[in-house]
């Protein structure tokens, strides 16, 4: 099967370029290229919303802007329909960064609500300027010449059209598969995770806004050539729908799940405007009414989509593990033992009347573990958000290393050199066991989208996929290294979240119930995996409610009661103390 899928892309690549050389009918081609035309868009719709989370309906606004902009300059201007390309992608970039600065802070159901507001305001722009043609748009747009050779709109157009939307397609899916492409797709389990990570969710949610209006545009150019005209109504709100129905259909977390519903709705369309009026004796755009009763039924039997039946025919093959001897990625200076590294002064946090922490101080030097203890609801996870900068600080101060990094973003504190896990496990359930920790290396590393997409980046995805498998294997868990991280109990994926922590090559690691899930056999081992971390000189925080855990494996802990300092000191002292017991039993005796 894996040679199967290995050798699927060059056959289908030359089926689709050689297609013009058979003697197929020229509706066949026809076909054809409208199929190549809408992938374009719905594969940027696949990484922007099946990948990123961002759920968009204007995406033919942006088909309009390549498109509009090739009509207009070929027809007005007389530039050559080359030049017009670059000059309509660069128009649908500004535009997107003008649109993804605005809408991109937002989220859940106010965000598509914004692609809908600009999609509109885009199509009604282009529909009522007199310079445009307005509902009429332009007419003679001229054909593409290359090398002296007219394309037209039939055979000789179908290759540009197909090589584009292939090379595209590659571009997507080396960009999936590397360190940025991780980054996007960290993007739908939320902000907090890849922040910590060192992540800028902002940034790269705006890298995919862009690269989808990029598609998008390329599209709307190659279109205007196709129809040699344009006019507003293939760009309106309608058609944004219909793009992200096909992504959908097709599988919108799959690259050619593009492909595939698009073919689907293109084909199937054709059809039904042609039966539908004879089976009810009437004309109109009853396929609409078709295409919402499949999106229910794909919704609810196949929410993967259609191409989820390809990958259960055909399992995509196992990563070949090719990153043996690769060099070690850079490490940070660490601090010398007993050197004051965390210095949390007064912290203080409330929401509205609520005090959830109330001037709490402690100090961790390097090479020690400190637990942060305390019943449910005494503050801890709070504690832990305000040093690692998630929540923002009332009052107070903390520093790290001498440096002040209240109120700093999460990210930023992760370059200085904290990781955390989380209390609740904040894994990508879609990416492997693997990818989940190269995504902790993101600091370590530099390589941009345009690098991967260009597959320049492989020296450091080595690197990455060792120091990985390196962290794994320091917490008994190589192999499983291949394994979806969804697929996993919880008590691994607390695992890999400690592995993850790990590549980031902390001086100081925060840990959020690390033993909550795990077996006996696997506390020992994970305490002998903290004791080995220990000895390394790295320094732990970490909050626990199991008490033997804690007690067996901390020097000092600190002990939390309605969000206040109890005390402090050795687990001996903490379990001798009667206010400990009173805290956690409600009484002194």
């Amino acid at each position: 099967m894996a040679a199967l899928r290995r050798a699927a892309f060059p056959a289908f690549a030359a089926l689709m370029l050689g297609l013009p050389l058979l003697p197929v009918p020229d509706f066949w081609i026809t076909q054809s290229s409208y199929i190549g035309l809408y992938a374009l868009v719905a594969l940027g719709l696949v990484l922007l919303t099946g990948v990123a989370g961002l759920t968009s309906f204007g995406q033919a606004a942006f088909v309009g802007i390549g498109a509009y902009t090739a009509a207009f300059l070929a027809t007005k201007v007389g530039v050559s329909p080359w030049f017009t390309l670059f000059v309509g992608v660069g128009l649908a970039v500004l535009t997107a960064l003008v649109l993804g600065a605005i809408t991109l802070r937002m989220s859940g159901h106010y965000l598509p609500l914004a692609t809908i507001a600009w999609g509109l305001a885009l199509n009604y722009t282009m529909a009522n300027m007199e310079w445009l043609g307005k509902y009429d748009g332009l007419l003679g747009i001229p054909s593409l010449k290359l090398f002296g050779l007219d394309l037209g709109t039939g055979r000789g157009l179908h290759p540009l059209i197909w090589t584009l939307a292939l090379l595209a397609a590659l571009a997507v899916t080396n960009l999936l598969d590397s360190r940025p492409g991780r980054a996007i797709r960290a993007l739908k389990s939320g902000a907090t995770m890849p922040e910590a990570m060192g992540i800028s969710t902002l940034r790269y949610k705006l890298a995919a806004f862009v690269l989808a209006a990029v598609l998008a545009a390329v599209s709307g150019w190659l279109f205007a050539h196709f129809q040699r005209s344009v006019s507003p109504t293939p760009f309106s709100i309608n058609k944004g729908i219909e793009y992200l129905f096909m992504a959908v259909l097709g599988g919108v977390g799959h690259v050619w799940g593009a492909f595939l519903g698009s073919a689907v709705v293109r084909l199937v369309e054709d059809q039904l405007q042609v039966l539908l009026p004879k089976l009810i004796g009437t004309s109109g755009n009853f396929e609409v009414i078709v295409f919402g009763i499949v999106l229910v039924v794909v919704l609810k039997y196949a929410p993967q989509g259609l191409w989820s039946f390809v990958d259960r025919l055909a399992p995509p093959a196992r990563r070949h593990r090719d990153w043996a001897g690769a060099a070690a990625l850079p490490a940070r200076s660490k601090p010398g033992r007993g050197e004051l590294l965390l210095d949390v002064q007064a912290v203080r946090k409330t929401f509205g009347g609520l005090v959830a922490v109330n001037d709490v101080s402690f100090q961790i030097r390097a090479g020690d573990i400190v637990g942060l203890i305390g019943p449910n609801g005494a503050g801890k996870s709070t504690t832990f958000n305000l040093i690692t900068g998630v929540l923002a600080l009332t009052g107070g101060a903390v520093t790290f290393r001498g440096q002040p990094i209240g109120g700093h973003a999460s990210r930023e504190i992760a370059r200085r050199g904290i990781s955390r896990t989380f209390q609740h496990v904040k894994l990508v359930p879609d990416m492997t066991v693997l990818e989940n920790v190269a995504l902790g290396g993101y600091l370590r590393s530099a390589s941009g989208s345009l690098k991967a997409m260009l597959r320049l980046n492989r020296d450091e995805e080595r690197r990455l996929f060792a120091e990985a498998e390196r962290q794994l294997a320091r917490i008994g868990m190589g192999g499983q290294m291949h394994e979806l991280a969804g697929n996993l109990a919880l008590g691994p994926q607390r695992l890999v979240e400690i592995a993850r922590a790990l590549a980031t090559d902390p001086a100081l690691l925060l840990l959020d119930e690390p033993a909550a899930g795990l077996r006996h056999k696997e506390k020992r081992a994970l305490g002998d995996v903290l004791r080995q971390l220990e000895s390394e000189g790295l320094s732990i925080l970490l909050v626990e409610h199991d008490m033997d855990f804690v007690m067996g494996l901390a020097d000092r802990i600190v002990v939390m009661e309605f969000g206040t300092r109890l005390m402090e000191g050795t687990p001996a002292e903490v379990q001798a103390s009667p206010q400990v017991r009173a805290a956690y039993l409600g009484t002194e005796h």
